[in-house]
């Protein structure tokens, strides 16, 4: 059953305005009304448009700094509460934002978004007249901070906490830069609003049917393999990791195409993983292990959320998102520890740990993509290794690539988004460990060697034929422990922002 409270996240109304502060402040209600002003490195300046705004809610700047020693130091908050009918408005917030610098703002837009969850209205100072890339960060990180993961109370999900209603920023602003940012950020609580759904409620079948609602609201093309398509079609790998759940595999196709596209537009591939639930099959996870398994579909939640913002954000390149959907279970019709399954296109894989699922239903759509549907770019995300967290820890992810000039733009939309990667290489001497005795590849490495991240890299190189390949494995980043920054406990949402940035860049 689709889902339209999941679909739709909620977020706040947004305006920029150039109007004087007082003609602003005046058509708003004061009784809920929040104003937030910023701390740049050095204090409240002296004169301006800081001093001003205080001044007319009846502050004084150097009384304020007296009073209250509000610091720079980015995301940091002093709240000063004014009386109740007496000001135009209830609350000022003195935030610092340090040298206004893109990642400072994202910082400080985070901290002001919690802040104010709740309130009507807040009209914000900071980033006026900053670079674009300042006012982007700032938007994201506003829109971000200010979001709560769902709750299933009664027959409907909602966010914990409702986000701030309406959102005002004031000054030298580019609209066009914020409202594409606030696009960007909503694809990514889509992420992770379907990455926290719990496993009895969604299942292969679930996420293919809110893939279905998406592409008619986004206008993409769909397509979906059930269990019969994929048994037809020789897709081994999805069917062998989906043998022991109630509910079969899917694979959803979806498809952007932009205005004016012609044969000659460049076509790029995304592949998710989607594995609904995991138990790490008949190799079965310890149960902390398992606890935070419904967010296993986070690559697949993030293609979905990129594409369902495509047309939105004017995505120049036609782009196509895969949905590798399974749950990983434990049955009689479970697939085995050195069973040999033959995934799509005909190679065969000698199964090594059925807990290693998610490179299995990977490697199933990448070749799909490869011998059908001619990219110019394959890339794919998925929560693959504990390795890759154990390397770079919850705030990096490493990137695998064929192509130097890919994974630079990579890099650098990551940059861009404070999303960010690190170049892994592809080491060939880690080749021979993938070597099998009895089909033409084993799906993990001998034990003991170390480098996991690597050789799941390496084995999904083996899918991807002579493409230019990226590799994202969002193991560490894709799921967030605490409440903290841009975050929420639970699915992240990581790499909806620079995947769109990226796409949006292309030609």
């Amino acid at each position: 059953m689709p889902a339209p409270e999941l679909l739709d996240p909620a977020s706040s109304a947004w305006t920029t305005s150039a109007e004087p502060l007082a003609d602003v402040l005046a058509d708003l209600d004061p009784t809920d009304l929040v104003l937030a002003v910023p701390v740049p490195t050095g204090g409240l300046p002296a004169t301006g448009a800081v001093p001003a705004a205080l001044a007319l809610v009846g502050l004084d700047a150097g009384d304020v700094v007296a009073a209250h020693e509000p610091t720079a130091k980015a995301g940091s908050i002093t709240r000063i509460p004014l009386v109740p009918g007496e000001r135009p408005v209830r609350t000022v917030l003195l935030v610092g934002v340090a040298d206004s610098s893109p990642s400072q703002l994202r910082t400080a837009g985070a901290a002001l978004g919690r802040a104010v969850k709740g309130r009507a209205a807040v009209v914000s100072l900071l980033g006026s007249g900053a670079a674009r890339a300042a006012q982007s960060a700032l938007a994201e990180g506003l829109a971000l901070g200010g979001y709560s993961s769902p709750r299933w109370v009664g027959d409907k999900a909602t966010p914990a906490t409702a986000p701030v209603g309406e959102i005002v920023l004031v000054g030298s602003f580019d609209d066009p830069t914020v409202r594409r940012s606030v696009v960007r950020a909503r694809a990514t609580m889509l992420a992770r609003n379907l990455a926290v759904v719990p496993s009895n409620i969604k299942n292969p079948a679930w996420v293919a049917a809110q893939a279905r609602t998406l592409a008619g609201r986004s206008g993409l093309d769909v397509r979906v393999w059930g269990e019969r398509e994929l048994k037809a079609e020789g897709f081994g790998g999805l069917l062998a990791v989906g043998a022991a759940s109630a509910t079969p595999p899917r694979l959803v196709q979806l498809d952007h195409v932009p205005a004016g596209a012609t044969a000659r537009t460049p076509r790029v591939v995304l592949v998710g993983k989607g594995i609904t639930f995991d138990t790490g099959g008949l190799d079965i996870k310890p149960a902390e292990a398992m606890l935070p398994m419904k967010t296993d579909m986070s690559g697949a939640a993030v293609v979905l959320a990129v594409l369902a913002a495509c047309r939105e954000l004017d995505v120049p390149v036609k782009v196509t998102g895969l949905l590798a959907l399974a749950e990983n279970g434990v049955g009689g019709a479970a697939y085995r520890p050195s069973d040999v399954i033959t995934q799509y296109g005909g190679r065969t894989v000698e199964i090594g740990n059925t807990d290693a699922e998610g490179r299995i239903v990977m490697a199933d759509a990448l070749a799909y993509a490869d011998l059908r549907l001619d990219p110019a770019v394959l890339l794919d995300v998925a929560t693959l290794t504990g390795a890759a967290r154990v390397a770079l820890g919850r705030s990096m992810a490493p990137v695998f690539g064929t192509d130097d000039a890919v994974t630079a733009a990579l890099v650098a939309a990551g940059e861009a988004t404070g999303e960010l990667l690190w170049p892994m290489p592809l080491v060939e001497d880690y080749r021979a460990g993938l070597d099998s005795d009895v089909a033409d590849i084993n799906h993990i490495a001998g034990s003991g060697g170390g480098g996991g991240s690597i050789s799941a890299a390496l084995f999904l190189r083996e899918f991807v034929g002579a493409r230019r390949w990226a590799h994202l494995d969002i193991a560490g980043v894709g799921r967030s422990d605490v409440d903290r920054g841009l975050l929420t406990k639970g699915g992240t949402g990581f790499g909806a922002r620079l995947l769109l940035t990226w796409l949006e860049e292309m030609s």
